[in-house]
C-alpha cells in the first residue's frame, strides 16, 4: 500500500460472522449499540453475548469489567468506531490494566451510523491504531484483509494478551437482524449463562 493509496474496507457482517464462527463458544462477547449487536446476533445468537442497546461509549469498559471478573475466559468487545469514541477515555484504564482475556474489535466504516452517518473522527485523520498504542495497549492492529481474521480469532482463544483490532469495513448496511430488547431479560440470560443468580 502506497501512502497516498486508500486501504481496502471489509464487509462488516462476513467479517463479523467469520470471527464469530471461530472463537469458542463460550467467549463473553458485548456488543456495542446498533449495527455491531446486528452483525454479532445474526452470526448466531449465543447465551454468552451482551447486547447493548444504546449504553453509547459502555462496550470497552464493560468489557474490560468482565476480563477482570472472568479472568479464565476471553472477553471480546466488537464495537463501532462511534460508539467507541464516545467512551475513548477507557482505553486509559485497559493500558494500565491490560488483561490478557480481553479484546477490542472496532468496526470502523468512518461514519456514525446510527445517526445519520455523518463522518466520525477516524475519517478526519484520528488514528485508532496509534491511540491504543499510546495508552498503552502494545498489540494493536489495522485490519483490510479478511484473511487476518483467523490470526485474530486465534489470539482471543489463547488469550495471548490484550488485543486491540481496528477493522476497516465498508459503509453498506445489511439488513437488520435485531437481538431481544429487554434489557432485563438480556441481564438475566448473560447472568445465567456465567452460573450467577439473576433477579
Amino acid at each position: 500500500m502506497t501512502a497516498t493509496s486508500t486501504p481496502a474496507r471489509l464487509g462488516r457482517r462476513r467479517f463479523v460472522a467469520g470471527l464469530m464462527a471461530r472463537i469458542p463458544e463460550d467467549t463473553l462477547v458485548v456488543t456495542g449499540l446498533g449495527s455491531p449487536s446486528y452483525d454479532v446476533f445474526a452470526a448466531g445468537d449465543r447465551p454468552h453475548n451482551f447486547y447493548l442497546w444504546g449504553a453509547m461509549g459502555a462496550a470497552a469498559p464493560l468489557a474490560l469489567g468482565l476480563a477482570l471478573a472472568q479472568p479464565e475466559r476471553p472477553v471480546v468487545a466488537i464495537t463501532g468506531d462511534g460508539e467507541h469514541l464516545m467512551g475513548i477515555g477507557a482505553l486509559a484504564t485497559i493500558g494500565a490494566q491490560l488483561p490478557p482475556n480481553l479484546s477490542l474489535v472496532v468496526l470502523d466504516n468512518a461514519h456514525f451510523g446510527e445517526t445519520g452517518m455523518q463522518p466520525s473522527h477516524t475519517g478526519l485523520g484520528t488514528d485508532l491504531v496509534a491511540v491504543a498504542q499510546g495508552f498503552g495497549i502494545r498489540y494493536a492492529v489495522r485490519i483490510t484483509d479478511l484473511a487476518r481474521v483467523e490470526d485474530l480469532a486465534a489470539r482471543i482463544k489463547a488469550c495471548a494478551g490484550t488485543t486491540y483490532a481496528q477493522v476497516l469495513i465498508d459503509t453498506v448496511e445489511p439488513p437488520r437482524a435485531l437481538p431481544p430488547r429487554d434489557g432485563v431479560a438480556n441481564k438475566n440470560s448473560f447472568r445465567a449463562a456465567l452460573g450467577l443468580s439473576t433477579f
